[in-house]
């Protein structure tokens, strides 16, 4: 008896497999359908997963059957299970693992699937309420926006003819950004909203509540699992169809989608660090795509690849004309200041306790890796560069030797620069907790600091902006984490960066571009009657005159050149490949290498060793094709596939190495 195809489905279950088939009973068939969800036994128990669809290939043998199919209609779309086998493709990963990363556990359990709710369109839309927008003006917070007509109109445009379309937004301030949505809101339904961080949320979410009401949806990590599963059910409902969430919400389980916007487009944030390692915002263009949707990226200072990609006319450029105030920013030559400590400058340290005495408030921003740091010629500023990649060499304190972290080039440190010659070599940076020590003895006042050793827990983090904004504090020192915590409503009037070389000297081609960002965001958040300041050794750097001119475009031509010449991205394309494991794998590697396409550069290994006492050897490969660096990926994971002593993982478009 031949067995008809008909009657068996693929299934995928949350876990790190692909699909696998089982027989589905004839009393289900009926109510079977890509998408919903279905309990069937695997490894000895039942577990719940997802109908991917009929089964084109009938496996020999025993096949066991589907026991149950729960709730009334799809928790996946078509659309979605297409993104799905997308990204498993694209970043080299089981597609069981994509659909965990896409559906909460949640979603698995008992949802009430209420029959969906139509909402009307054109939409009727509430009063304005503080945070809302009229005509081509906008108010967020305090502040008065004025959005430029033709980006309106262009978004409007591509909304109303339900196709595909991807813009860039450049946009003066963080505000504009988001008054832009508010405005684009009033004639449109069914949005994903993602920006960078969770705590992010709580610029957007309030006044977006007050105005849409229980349309809003918050949907990401942080939730409760009563709150994420009442969020899955009002989304399939339809009573929500506005969704605002971090990464994950770009996986939103909507019925239909007509605009996706992704704020602060830049953020590393948006890069998953486990498997599959997605990165956001390339998920959610491939969304819009698959969903004809509108997509809107916008950020105050967009990425490389995303300016990129407007050049070569995948994305429409949206710039606004508008003529937005700055603080003034200064940048301070360590090299002739006079100095309090060797990172602090006295005109630094003097302009702070001007604008305390007047009842301001000030932040210092830092930001040092523990476990390495910098060689720098006090003379002329002369950083050692890796011979191979033109990075920056690492200092590694445990074994006296710089390193790159590309490659895995190792060498001694030198006793005199190898630039100028001079003996004068210094150690770049301090850290928060000195540099907290170090300024309270100074001004004489307490201070706040925020970093990963003072905040950790997500309760601390939540009780920070209470704290930053106290009377009681006018100082605040921090990292990164304190700046992406920032809202944008409240102001410093005055922020001085004080290791800016440090950040600019990481080993990491991405380095200028990524601390142009930071510092832009941080004169985001100051006053535009206050002041920043840039402490540096090297102000001749392109960096800082595109900075204090405010001109992105000229920083643009810079560090496209600059890529170009080295064949980065994004005129190249990368993928990371790690093994993990007790053994060295150094001459298994090389012989792998030696059958490599010659499309592809291969950088490395690279050798180090992890907090388990295990080797870790890093491969980074560099080719225009992508067809050929997944090829060669795929290539080492079949030589490691059955091991059990050697891990890997794969990193496509890696963001930091």
């Amino acid at each position: 008896m031949i067995k008809s195809s008909m009657n068996f489905l693929d299934v995928l279950f949350p876990v790190n497999l692909g699909p696998l088939t089982y027989r589905c009973p004839g009393e289900l068939s009926e109510r079977a359908e890509p998408g919903m969800v279905v309990s069937a036994p695997l490894r000895n128990k039942v577990t719940k997963g997802i109908v991917m669809g009929k089964s084109l290939k009938i496996p020999s043998g025993e096949i066991k059957e589907i026991l149950n199919i729960h709730g009334e209609a799809p928790v996946l779309s078509g659309k979605l299970i297409h993104l799905l086998k997308w990204m498993a493709e694209y970043y080299i990963s089981e597609q069981g693992l994509v659909l965990k990363n896409m559906l909460p556990k949640e979603a698995f359990t008992k949802i009430k699937q209420r029959k969906t709710k139509i909402l009307p369109h054109p939409l009727s839309i509430p009063p304005l309420v503080r945070g809302d927008t009229e005509g081509s003006r906008g108010v967020w917070g305090n502040y008065l926006i004025d959005i430029d007509d033709m980006t309106l109109s262009n978004l409007f445009d591509s909304i109303k003819k339900n196709t595909y379309r991807a813009f860039l937004l450049h946009a003066p301030s963080s505000a504009y950004e988001y008054s832009v949505l508010t405005k684009i809101f009033s004639e449109m339904k069914n949005a994903i909203i993602l920006v960078p961080e969770v705590s992010l949320t709580d610029n957007l979410y309030p006044s977006l509540n007050e105005r849409f009401g229980e349309r809003v949806c918050l949907f990401h990590s942080g939730l409760s699992r009563g709150k994420k599963s009442e969020a899955i059910e009002r989304i399939l409902s339809g009573s929500s169809d506005i969704i605002l969430g971090a990464r994950s919400a770009v996986f939103a389980p909507l019925k239909q989608v007509s605009f996706i916007a992704v704020l602060h487009e830049h953020s590393g944030s948006y890069k998953q660090e486990e498997s599959p390692r997605y990165h956001g915002r390339d998920v959610a263009v491939m969304r819009g795509y698959l969903e004809k949707a509108t997509v809107l990226l916008s950020s105050i200072c967009p990425s490389l690849e995303s300016l990129f990609n407007c050049r070569a006319g995948k994305y429409v450029l949206l710039k606004s004309e508008a003529n937005m105030k700055r603080p003034r920013v200064r940048v301070i030559d360590m090299k002739h200041e006079k100095l309090f400590k060797p990172y602090l400058s006295k005109k630094i340290t003097d302009a702070a306790m001007r604008y305390i005495k007047n009842d301001k408030k000030v932040m210092f921003v830092l930001n040092r890796r523990g476990y390495s740091t910098l060689l720098q010629c006090a003379d002329c500023n002369y950083i050692d560069e890796c011979p191979v990649c033109k990075v920056p060499l690492i200092f590694h304190k445990q074994d006296s030797l710089v390193k790159c972290h590309y490659c895995g080039y190792a060498g001694k440190i030198s006793e005199s620069c190898n630039r100028c010659k001079g003996f004068n070599m210094e150690l770049l940076g301090a850290g928060t907790q000195r540099a907290q020590e170090d300024i309270e003895k100074l001004i004489g006042i307490k201070t706040l600091r925020i970093d990963s050793d003072t905040h950790q827990k997500r309760s601390e983090i939540e009780s920070l902006a209470g704290t930053m904004y106290g009377d009681d504090i006018r100082i605040i020192i921090g990292t990164k984490l304190m700046t992406r915590r920032l809202g944008i409503n409240e102001r410093f009037s005055m922020a001085a960066i004080l290791n800016t070389d440090l950040f600019l000297n990481l080993p990491d081609f991405r380095s200028t571009e990524k601390i142009y960002q930071e510092i832009s965001y941080i004169i985001d958040r100051v006053a535009t009657s206050g002041e920043v300041f840039i402490q540096t050794r090297m102000p001749q750097n392109y960096l800082f005159k595109c900075i204090k001119n405010n001109d992105y475009n000229l920083f643009l031509r810079e560090e496209l050149s600059r890529r170009k010449s080295l064949h980065y991205p994004p005129y190249t394309r990368l993928l990371q490949i790690r093994f993990i494991s007790k053994k060295d794998l150094s001459g298994e590697l090389s012989d792998i290498q030696k059958k490599i396409d010659e499309k592809v550069e291969i950088l490395g290994p690279s050798v180090s060793v992890n907090k388990r006492g295990k080797y870790e050897f890093k491969l980074l490969l560099k080719s225009s094709i992508r067809g050929a660096l997944h090829s060669v990926a795929k290539t080492f994971l079949s030589k490691y596939r059955e091991s059990r002593d050697v891990a890997v993982k794969v990193d496509v478009d890696p963001i930091s190495i």
